[in-house]
């Protein structure tokens, strides 16, 4: 089926492309890109009007889009000037343009446009873009804009993303799929290889210039995850002269700082940041009650757990960027940066357990105590050059990239009298691992036609992680731990991704734009467990067909479906079958043997933008996901491990479930009451059926839905309050029901010293200290029920000053020529 779509697909665009190479109505067609004289980077958003040269009244027009291109149709015959006019820059008027009446296709090519000279120090630039702007190929959230999330980290600011959920343990889901690729800068990092939810929670949301969100990304984006892409944008301008800002945090819960500097001058530009962040010491509460049953259904044990943790986080972040324009149609760019980040959970828990046999019963009570930490270093580079020709939108982009990453972490665990004396049980355990990941892209842009474009390359993906986890048990009679060959662990693990690419985008009869393309992804393992020797990984292949068909209302509305192919690769945390005993009534281990997860996604989005500000977002989504990863949760009265026997124990354990079924709709809306009100809201509705395959247990259907309202209030010109509220419903999964979530904040921020300086006040569920999380979980012969109650209230202040002087220069005299001739050269 897969080889019988592709054929069929790129058959059915030929006949379009051929079909396409002439002007509608015998009249004239004119295509031009805007681009910034400086950066040599597309302009979008730029108003592009065309007038009769001797009437001079406007007859056509448009507005360039993401790539900064623009398309003006049916033009008849005669003698145009072409009005070009930005935010920012100076007019540009080009003509005559004469039209001849014939069918033909005008190229002007590159426009060149430049900004207007402005001094910091006395103007403010007001960016012409929403907080949310909702693009043919991603959604963006301008990150910049938000007044709230400032004082806070990454996952604060995706809470707001529309189509996006988070927990309040930093989960993150994209349409309710988990399984997410993150990028940062366009660009994998190993700071998101083994923990996401601590990474997310250790870039302050200060150093976040934006967040674009692909759920359906095309042919030229990796076949990894399959609920869609999220890419964090750091701040990094472009603009000339020295421009720098500081913003610091003080909070109840939450501190954070950051310093960025950007300097330009001619064709050189720089930029450097440092940024670091603390989430204070908490104490969060814990009680579970767990009871397992016999083959008959008879209890025969009762395990209770009452205890706390007292949780710190800290981490920081530095970068350093450089970029050259070595002419008009080169550009070199590096940038190297630095993240080391890591958390410490010290807790104690009261546990008793009652066991039951036909003699009767007896009680167990003990005093468990534990210490946790998590430390990990990442150091993320790359290097890119870019060609562009004059042929426009013709581009060559070839880059390197590498990303090192190294992380530990440990425990200790002791058993004791309820009075905490006589120890008789304890453990202690460690992981030490390096991450190292390698990247070489090619990628190459050739426009055929008028909006025909083919888009192809290829990529390179060496992965090798190794790692060793040495376990050691106490000897309560001699008081020492001992080195346990039994429990000790050491893994290697290797991982080649080959791939290549071609798209093609075109118009279609004269309403319609089609996107398609295939990607194909060769995928060889390597892995090396002393667990588990001989695991073998069998290699793969990934054929991933993308396809978007989308038609534009005018310049307000726009219609889309889309189709993409996905795959989740399990990682080598799933696959290591490394046994944590921290808890040792709660095991958890990899499973060597998991299969990637593949995916299908359907999506159907409505888009429209309101002349009096307002916007609409709809998407109706099909997705589908066979091999699904899930935590699993197995009892077992006895589990041996190595020389040592567990009793009555839970063994969590990641495994291939049949299939997940979803189906939903999410709303976003934006709309403005009066001058000084806005109001924005995302709302997302889908049932969940899930298939367990060869698992024990019946099929599970689950209905789900989140809602948030934004509300800010403009004051004055220099005085913003803002109101966020979040709710996510409780969901159901293979083996139980998972807490709901609700989240609220207010903020207010005071501009002074002509807004060059910034003083925000923000608050978090000002009214309850605690975030409740019930959960009940049930297997074969168990069920589990748990509370956890983590303190969210905080209260915080944040302070922002930006200073600098920025210079716009003349372009150079070699970019200020005449535009090209209609062929494109």
């Amino acid at each position: 089926m897969k080889q019988l779509f592709t054929g069929l697909f790129f058959l059915f665009s030929l006949s379009l492309v051929q079909a396409q190479q002439k002007g509608p109505g015998g009249k004239a067609i004119i295509t031009g890109r805007v681009i910034d004289s400086l950066t040599r980077q597309p302009v979008e958003s730029v108003s592009v009007t065309l007038s009769a040269k001797k009437a001079g009244a406007p007859i056509s027009g448009g507005v360039t889009g993401d790539r900064g291109t623009f398309t003006l149709n049916g033009v008849p015959s005669g003698n145009y000037i072409i009005t070009i006019n930005a935010i920012g820059f100076g007019v540009r008027t080009i003509g005559p343009v004469q039209i001849t009446g014939k069918e033909q296709t005008v190229s002007l090519g590159e426009i060149v446009v430049e900004k207007r000279a402005v001094d910091l120090q006395s103007v403010t630039i007001t960016a012409p873009r929403g907080l949310i702007e909702n693009k043919i190929d991603k959604l963006v959230y301008n990150a910049e804009k938000d007044i709230s999330s400032q004082g806070g980290v990454a996952a604060d600011l995706l809470r707001k993303v529309p189509m996006v959920s988070v927990d309040v343990d930093g989960n993150v889901e994209l349409l309710g799929n988990s399984n997410i690729l993150f990028l940062i800068n366009g660009r994998t990092s190993s700071i998101f290889g083994t923990n996401l939810a601590e990474a997310l929670q250790s870039i302050p949301a200060s150093q976040i210039k934006s967040i674009e969100v692909i759920t359906s990304p095309g042919a030229k984006y990796d076949a990894e995850g399959t609920g869609g892409i999220i890419n964090i944008i750091l701040k990094n301008s472009k603009l000339s002269g020295i421009n720098s800002n500081i913003s610091a945090t003080a909070g109840t819960r939450l501190e954070n700082g950051s310093f960025n500097l950007n300097a330009r001058k001619g064709d050189f530009g720089m930029n450097a940041f440092f940024s670091g962040n603390a989430k204070l010491p908490s104490t969060t509460l814990n009680s579970s009650t767990r009871r397992s049953y016999d083959s008959l259904g008879n209890l025969n044990d009762l395990l209770v757990q009452n205890g706390s943790g007292r949780f710190h986080r800290n981490g920081y972040e530095s970068g350093l960027g450089l970029d050259w324009n070595m002419d008009k149609h080169n550009n070199l760019s590096a940038n190297i940066g630095y993240d080391h980040f890591g958390n410490n959970n010290r807790g104690s828990y009261q546990q008793g357990e009652t066991q039951y046999d036909s003699s009767g019963s007896a009680f167990l009570p003990s005093l468990i105590q534990s210490n946790s930490q998590y430390r990990e270093q990442t150091i993320d580079w790359n290097i890119q050059y870019k060609k562009t020709f004059a042929q426009q939108d013709r581009e060559l982009d070839f880059s390197v990239d590498g990303s090192f990453g190294k992380e530990g972490s440990s425990y200790s665990q002791t058993q004791s009298l309820p009075s905490g004396d006589s120890t008789y049980a304890g453990s202690e355990g460690s992981s030490a691992g390096h991450n190292r990941e390698s990247n070489v892209r090619l990628d190459y842009v050739q426009p055929l036609g008028n909006k025909i474009k083919l888009e192809t390359g290829a990529r390179l993906q060496v992965l090798r992680i190794t790692s060793t986890s040495p376990y050691y048990s106490l000897d309560a009679a001699s008081a020492t731990y001992m080195y346990d060959t039994s429990q000790s662990n050491a893994l290697s693990y290797d991982r080649d991704v080959y791939a290549g690419y071609a798209s093609l985008t075109f118009p279609a009869f004269h309403f319609l734009d089609v996107s398609g393309g295939l990607r194909y992804e060769r995928t060889e393992t390597e892995a090396g467990f002393s667990k588990a020797p001989g695991t073998m990984i069998p290699g793969y292949n990934t054929f991933a067909p993308s396809l978007t068909l989308s038609h534009s209302f005018g310049a307000e509305q726009s219609l889309k479906i889309s189709y993409t192919h996905r795959l989740n690769r399990p990682e080598y945390e799933d696959l290591n079958p490394y046994v944590d005993a921290s808890d040792p009534k709660n095991l958890s281990r990899g499973n060597p043997f998991l299969q990637p997860e593949i995916a299908n996604r359907i999506d159907l989005t409505y888009s429209r933008s309101f002349h009096e500000g307002s916007d609409l977002n709809v998407v109706l989504y099909y997705h589908r996901s066979d091999h699904d990863i899930q935590p699993f949760i197995q009892y077992f009265p006895s589990f041996a491990l190595g020389d040592s026997v567990y009793t009555d124990v839970d063994v969590n354990t990641p495994m291939n479930v049949g299939s997940e079924n979803n189906y939903g709709v999410n709303v976003y809306g934006s709309i403005p009451v009066g001058k000084k009100v806005n109001l924005r809201s995302n709302i997302s509705v889908y049932d969940r059926y899930i298939t367990v395959g060869d698992l024990a247990g019946s099929a599970i259907n689950s209905f789900n839905y989140r809602f948030n309202i934004n509300a800010t209030y403009q004051v004055t010109n220099t005085f913003v309050m803002e109101f966020f509220g979040n709710f996510r419903s409780a969901r159901n999964e293979i083996q139980g029901r998972y807490p709901s979530f609700t989240s609220y904040n207010f903020a207010a921020r005071k501009q002074f010293w002509k807004k060059k300086g910034s003083i925000a006040l923000t608050t978090t569920n000002p009214f309850g200290e605690y975030v409740n999380q019930a959960t009940a979980v049930s297997g074969t012969n168990f069920t589990l029920n748990s509370l956890r109650q983590a303190p969210y209230r905080s209260f915080g202040i944040n302070f922002t000053y930006k200073f600098g002087k920025l210079e716009f220069k003349k372009d150079r005299e070699e970019d200020k020529d005449v535009p090209p001739s209609p062929d494109g050269n």
